[in-house]
């Protein structure tokens, strides 16, 4: 078995050889190489400038937002969540955190400005409500929302308090070559977007990182629990449409989901895509639960931008071709030259942006029009998304 496997790699290898890959040699050796940030830097921001609390903890997601909210100046003060190890877990991250006994013991201390959540998906919009009503800003894990109705409820809500309610899209929000790609594509590097196209394929058994989960809970699988794939995963490739095509007003044009691998899963969806036109450029959008297990992150997310002056590429998480390491990594070609990112140094400003627009009642960490705008259109995706069937 084991010459079978040497015997194996070495056909590959050669295979990739014959291929043509290495004809692309004289094409990267014209890439210019540059650091997009000299240097480590972080948006200085006063500590302590907003006591915030975290309800519900269903998800790792939860360890980024609060993370990015400390950022920002938050002080983390209670903690209540039902999940007896990811409780244990979360207090040994985050030591200055204090148990509350209940919800209630949260949602009725006036101190605290802003309640975090990644509970269970179908749970997330009525704590938010909850939370509205009880006069504070909530800041939830994807999908934050995960049926129409729910997302009426919502905005009714939201429109008669004023309070935030907002969805932490980490894959822009988060992710330091997405954040370099923002402030291209606003100086004109590429001259106006045309369209935007973003694959995000996702490990299943992901135990990669703080944030991911070796082995799955059982809503995971059940779609009327996490609102099906495109609702899922697929949210935060809507906020990024919306966000690089400057679209404010958008309609599906085609959507398909499917369980392609997954009998024994039959509640479950592992692949669907998304075709989007909108007031400022076209879109489409893959999403899949497909990551083999020798990729050394847990999915290679990419970003395109197609402009009328250039184009940007984003490689989230890995650069396979060029051997660098860890993710972050932004392509721009222009009408001058080919040039190679590495955004690794680069700032995140959502938590700070986020605790300003808590404290000003602002909307420059992302506006609520936008927020529900990306949601709605993964909703109304997923709703009318034909399913997929393959003949043998």
């Amino acid at each position: 078995m084991a010459n079978q496997n040497k015997h194996r790699r070495q056909f590959l290898k050669n295979s990739v050889k014959a291929s043509g890959f290495l004809l692309m040699t004289p094409l990267i050796d014209k890439v210019r190489f540059v650091e997009s940030s000299g240097k480590q830097k972080q948006m200085i921001t006063v500590p302590n400038r907003i006591k915030f609390a975290v309800i519900g903890i269903d998800h790792p997601h939860i360890y980024g937002m609060t993370d990015a909210i400390k950022r920002g100046g938050g002080e983390l003060v209670a903690l209540y969540a039902k999940d007896p190890a990811m409780t244990a877990a979360f207090m040994k991250a985050y030591p200055e955190v204090k148990l509350a006994k209940n919800e209630n013991e949260i949602l009725e201390d006036p101190a605290i400005h802003l309640v975090l959540s990644s509970g269970i998906p179908d749970e997330r919009a009525p704590l938010g409500i909850r939370v509205m009503q009880h006069g504070k800003d909530y800041l939830t894990d994807k999908p934050g929302i995960i049926t129409l109705e729910q997302l009426a409820a919502v905005k009714k809500v939201q429109k008669e308090t004023k309070r935030i309610y907002s969805i932490m899209y980490s894959e822009r929000f988060e992710n330091k070559g997405t954040e370099k790609a923002s402030q291209l594509v606003k100086a004109g590097a590429v001259g106006k977007v045309i369209q935007t196209i973003n694959l995000a394929p996702h490990r299943i058994k992901n135990n990669i990182g703080k944030t991911g989960l070796a082995v799955r809970p059982d809503w995971f699988w059940d779609k009327k629990r996490y609102g099906g794939i495109l609702t899922d995963i697929g949210s935060h490739q809507f906020d990024q449409y919306l966000h690089f095509t400057g679209s404010t007003e958008a309609q599906v044009l085609m959507s398909q989901v499917g369980n392609i691998h997954h009998p024994d899963k039959p509640l479950f969806e592992d692949f669907g895509d998304v075709m989007l036109q909108g007031n400022g450029g076209a879109g489409y959008i893959r999403v899949d639960w497909f990551t083999p297990d020798g990729l050394n992150t847990w999915g290679d997310g990419r970003l395109t931008i197609l402009g009328t002056d250039g184009y940007i590429e984003v490689r989230k998480n890995t650069d396979l071709l060029s051997g660098n390491k860890g993710g972050n990594h932004l392509y721009l070609v222009d009408k001058k030259e080919m040039i190679h990112m590495d955004c690794n140094n680069e700032v995140l400003p959502f938590g700070p942006l986020f605790v300003d627009d808590v404290l000003n009642r602002t909307e420059t960490a992302m506006t609520q029009a936008h927020c529900f705008l990306a949601t709605e259109l993964a909703l109304k995706a997923q709703k009318n998304a034909r399913p997929m069937t393959f003949r043998k």
